[in-house]
């Protein structure tokens, strides 16, 4: 970046960054959503008698609604906008939390959790759409880090607390704690989010920092919008479609296989109790965090701007960041818990570092008024996928009575990523829309 161009960023105005602030705030809500059943589990099976696979399918339940639902939701986000889409959401959040909180057994708790993945359906294909139309290509993958990065706070600040609270007032107050959080920014996202083109007629959005984002690639919220069938019809026939879907599935097997089993697997391989679980827990995903804000953010940028080859510039960082997260698969021969935190630590970082790398190609490729529809469509791969972690899981822990087969499966699942995201995936060219005379 040039002088000027560094003169121009700092003069155009913040608002974005203010804007990546909000989406932040609701991913750490939409995850610690999601962590309170990881360490409230143990205490659940104990008080339903559920095995531990039982708890898989009921961690898995939240994967059923959540992914089917990432086709139309898609679609929807493009047609409605992210703003009404993430309203109504952030209200389910908060009815899946108390729903928990007042389940007497394994049916409602699978009511809730299926609620819950209706209402977080939404969040990552609309937090893609809105930092293409908020931020130029240069800056995504900042925005990118902080979208994600706060779902990886979510488990350093989350998990402790949630442990606190299962351990003093029972897992029912870690349910109704996130119930209220998710009403909070219901209230936040209410009053603070807007497009560009409303920010900018209201005042909240100086014209030289709209410029500045149009001039420098941000996607026009006003793009046309083909109809859901011919959109999504012609995404499915592109081959960096499934190149890009495949490789974010390996990620998130990976991720769930973390979020959902890590206290669970400290344990029972190392008999480390609840609480001391929970701020064990915290130093791989604040690992993971650093990693991401530092290397998949500011180093990622830096090397698109010096570069000029955006296509080479995330190449490398992908890769890279994949082949590092192979690290997970060490955990199956960690003697003790502090060589299993090396091998997890060194993971997480990798699979941290490789999001915003990889989710941020959404904008990048997806043709003009798509975005929602491919954030959708990867989202929705990636989850079919993502289903399988806690259940498949569960079940080689209750067949093996250790973690180690888990871990290897998952060392697997993230080879194949590596190859899907170079192979597959190919250049990072926007796709070309589907031919006016298939549109309506």
């Amino acid at each position: 970046m040039t002088t000027a161009e560094k003169s121009r960023t700092r003069t155009a105005g913040r608002t974005r960054w203010t804007i990546a602030g909000v989406l932040g705030v609701g991913s750490f809500v939409n995850y610690v959503d999601r962590v309170n059943l990881s360490i409230a589990g143990p205490e659940m099976m104990r008080e339903f008698h559920l095995s531990a696979a039982q708890l898989g399918v009921v961690a898995s339940a939240f994967l059923w609604t959540y992914a089917v639902l990432q086709l139309p939701i898609g679609a929807i986000i493009d047609r409605i906008g992210v703003r009404w889409v993430n309203r109504a959401a952030a209200l389910l959040w908060a009815v899946a939390s108390f729903l928990t909180a007042s389940a007497g057994g394994l049916g409602l708790l699978m009511v809730s959790r299926l609620v819950l993945g209706f209402g977080e359906a939404p969040t990552i294909p609309a937090g893609w759409q809105a930092i293409g139309q908020w931020f130029p290509r240069a800056e995504r993958g900042r925005a990118t880090a902080i979208f994600d990065g706060c779902a990886k706070i979510s488990n350093v600040l989350g998990i402790p607390v949630m442990a606190f609270l299962v351990t003093a007032f029972g897992w029912h107050s870690a349910f109704v704690f996130t119930g209220i959080l998710s009403l909070g920014y219901l209230l936040v996202w209410w009053l603070l989010y807007l497009t560009p083109k409303q920010a900018l007629a209201r005042g909240r959005l100086s014209p030289a920092e709209f410029a500045y984002l149009r001039e420098g690639g941000a996607d026009d919220e006003d793009a046309p919008t083909p109809s859901s069938l011919t959109g999504l019809g012609n995404l499915l026939r592109r081959r960096k479609t499934w190149g890009l879907a495949l490789g974010y599935a390996s990620y998130t097997y990976a991720y769930y296989v973390l979020l959902t089993w890590l206290p669970g697997y400290l344990e029972k391989q190392f008999g480390v109790k609840l609480l001391a679980g929970g701020l064990y827990t915290m130093i791989p995903w604040l690992v993971a965090v650093l990693a991401q804000f530092l290397v998949g953010g500011i180093v990622l940028d830096r090397l698109i701007a010096r570069s000029g080859d955006e296509t080479k510039a995330r190449r490398i960082v992908l890769v890279v960041s994949m082949l590092v997260s192979l690290s997970v698969a060490g955990a199956a021969y960690a003697g003790s818990v502090a060589v299993a935190l090396v091998f997890l630590s060194i993971g997480a970082a990798g699979l941290a570092v490789s999001v915003p790398a990889g989710s941020s190609i959404v904008a990048v490729i997806a043709p003009e008024g798509c975005s929602g529809t491919l954030g959708g469509l990867v989202n929705f791969v990636a989850n079919l996928i993502g289903i399988a972690a806690p259940i498949v899981t569960g079940a080689v822990v209750d067949v093996t009575g250790s973690f180690a087969g888990a871990f290897l499966v998952t060392g697997v699942v993230l080879l194949a990523g590596i190859f899907c995201y170079t192979v597959v995936l190919g250049r990072l060219d926007r796709m070309p829309a589907a031919p006016r005379k298939e549109i309506p």
